[in-house]
């Protein structure tokens, strides 16, 4: 059974927020799970993906670019996207997503809600929304609405900005329980 693509971006991501870099062991490219190319997304960015046998690590990029992309493909990521594009040089526009309004939440319109929390300016569309950066982002309890992509993709901004606190953090049980301890 291969590793989680989905799982494993959350850690592909953190080196795009905190700089230095990330190697996730027995994954590999050539994954049949759409999430992998998500790797291709922190390339767009800037971000240095390497490939091993067995694993694949991803430094994060001296000066992270915003991009414009669709993201139909892999919509679970988006939330992943959005916990980093604050951080980039440029806005972030994330498209094809509208399917996401219909999953353990309106994925779209809280992460929305949740980023303007944290003071980053953020305009939704129908089917995404555009996340401009931010130089700072001021403290905020996140609500997860219950879902497990809200908690673990905004708990990557608390790596880098003190002051975030994630509201039932359990509900990552559904899909990686130990997802705390593994973030630690």
């Amino acid at each position: 059974i291969e590793t989680d693509a989905s799982a494993a971006s959350y850690f592909f991501a953190a080196p795009a927020i905190c700089s230095g870099r990330v190697k996730v062991e027995n994954i590999s490219r050539k994954s049949v799970q759409g999430d992998i190319a998500f790797l291709d997304v922190l390339s767009q960015m800037g971000c240095e993906v390497t490939e091993g046998d067995k694993f694949i690590e991803v430094t994060g990029a001296a000066n992270l670019q915003g991009i414009d992309i669709d993201m139909r493909d892999i919509p679970d990521t988006a939330q992943t996207l959005a916990a980093i594009a604050p951080f980039a040089s440029s806005p972030t526009r994330i498209r094809g997503i509208a399917s996401a309004r219909v999953k353990e939440t309106d994925r779209i319109s809280a992460t929305c809600t949740e980023l303007a929390r944290l003071g980053v300016r953020v305009e939704e569309h129908e089917d995404g929304m555009t996340i401009h950066p931010v130089g700072k982002m001021r403290p905020a309890v996140i609500q997860t609405y219950n879902d497990h992509r809200m908690a673990m993709s905004f708990a990557l901004i608390g790596l880098h900005y003190d002051g975030v606190t994630i509201e039932n953090p359990s509900c990552v049980s559904k899909t990686f329980p130990n997802y705390f301890d593994e973030l630690d």
